[in-house]
Order: C-alpha cells, then structure tokens, then sequence
C-alpha cells in the first residue's frame, strides 16, 4: 500500500506548514533515500531524527535501524506521528526543543547516528550541541542550506568560524545537492546532504578546546584585519602580546583568520598552553 503524500496527510490532519518553525518537509522519495544512505545505517544502530515532521525519513530510519528517537516541537505533528507510528516498538518519539535537550541523558552512550532534514535555522547550534557532546554521535547526516554545506566543508583561504568548528571534531563532507522542488513547500533556497564522521578524539586536545575557540572566535570577529589586529581586539590583548604569541607559533602575524589550517589554528593555542601571557 502506497504511503500518503505530504499535501495528502496536510490535508488529512488538517495542518498547515509552520514558516517559523522552518517546516519545509522532504519529500521526494529519491532525495530521501539519498539521506538514508549516507547514513550508512547497521542494523545495530540507534538513530536520532531531528524534527521528524509527517514521518517521510522516519519510516525509512526504522527499516534499517534498532531504534529511531524523533524529537519533534510541534504539539500537532507530535500527535500525528503518534497515531501514524503506533504499536512500531522501534520508534520513540519525544515532544521537545532539541537545543534544550541533554543528549547525554537521552543517550546512554557514545556513538549513536544523527540523520535528520533539520529546521536551516538551528543548524549551528544544533551541531555545537552534538559535537560537545560527551555522548555524542559517531555520525551526522543532515540536510542543510546549500551556501551552509559549503561553509562547513571549507578549506583553508575559505575557512569560516562554522567550518572550524565542525572540522575539530570530524570530517564533513557533501554526500548529494537536493532542490528546493524536492521538498513541500518548497524552500527559496536549494539544499544539500552532508555527512560528518567524527573522530575518536577533536584535533585539538579537549583541555585546549575553550582556548582554541576563544582565539578562532577573536581571529574571525574582524575578518578583513589582519591576524594580528583582529585577535588582539577580539581578546582585548595588548598588540606586544599577540604579537609574541603569533611569533612563538610561528604564525606570520600579517595573515587573515581565512587562511589559518586547522593545524596552524592548533599551534596557536599549543603556545598559548605552552607559555601564557598573562
């Protein structure tokens, strides 16, 4: 038997897509096997679904999965996925924000899979909130703004604070594009599919985590200057003082954030552990 399309159960239960709530559904049935199988789901696995909508990509998570835990907001499609999910012991749902959410109270342990069409406006900080997890997920497939995915995939020279953020903790990359005709209603904006596999450990060791943040942030605040200038304003530093630092890391204090490699952000924070300068 054919499932409901999207206008179909909309029209059933009454509802109408909340713009605020960034309700874009996918739909297309291609796009979301697209989704399905850069999650690379084992039939062990536990998945968490962000914003599960009308259930499209839920139905398809719980044939691969042991477990499917859908968070959703709204009230409304909370109680159609109940009626629509009923008596599936696979499938847990939980009415909820995601962002107020502790994952580690969610998740037993580490290592769980994130495959999700997400609302485009969380997407930062639904993903700061996954990678600092101490139970966080071994993968993450979501379904972003195009422009967002291409950030997030950056190299240097075209590094962004977001790109650094996600690439400490694991390697992201662009599975698939998806257009913005693929889902109801249909976004202004096209979309694409990225996957990020985590490492064992950040990059960055975890004790220099808050460091290596308060640096990039400070070095990306004033993206035009130099090194040099934006770091020293962005931390209130005395020039003397980042200059010494950049120096010690060998860092050529006239460079912009853009053009830093993580390894190189790296050997900024190393010496500032290295040698404070308080």
């Amino acid at each position: 038997m054919a499932h409901k399309t999207i206008p179909q159960l909309l029209k059933q239960y009454d509802l109408k897509p909340q713009k605020g709530l960034g309700q874009n559904f996918l739909s297309d049935q291609a796009a979301l096997q697209t989704v399905v199988r850069a999650a690379d789901i084992e039939a062990s696995d536990t998945v968490l679904e962000v914003g599960p909508g009308l259930g499209t990509l839920t139905r398809l998570l719980a044939e691969q999965a042991a477990r499917v835990v859908a968070v959703e907001l709204d009230t409304r499609l909370v109680a159609v996925l109940e009626e629509m999910f009923a008596g599936d012991p696979k499938i847990e749902l939980i009415q909820g924000d995601i962002l107020e959410i502790n994952l580690n109270e969610l998740f037993s342990s580490p290592g769980y899979l994130v495959v999700a069409n997400i609302p485009y406006y969380i997407t930062s900080a639904l993903m700061r909130q996954l990678l600092e997890a101490s139970h966080s997920p071994r993968r993450i497939v979501l379904t972003v703004q195009k422009e967002v995915a291409e950030r997030i995939c950056a190299g240097p020279g075209e590094y962004s604070l977001l790109a650094l953020s996600v690439q400490v903790y694991g390697h992201p990359q662009i599975v698939n594009h998806i257009p913005a005709k693929a889902f109801y209603p249909a976004p202004k904006v096209d979309s694409a599919v990225v996957r990020v596999d985590l490492y064992p450990q950040p990059l960055i060791p975890v004790s220099q985590l808050d460091d290596f943040f308060a640096l990039t942030k400070a070095g990306f605040s004033q993206k035009r200057k130099t090194l040099h200038n934006s770091i020293s304003a962005g931390m209130r530093w005395e020039k003397d003082k980042t200059g010494l630092l950049l120096e010690k890391a060998g860092i050529d204090p006239r460079r912009r954030a853009q053009t830093l490699s993580l390894e190189e952000w790296g050997q900024v924070v190393a010496a500032l552990k290295d040698s404070p300068l308080e």
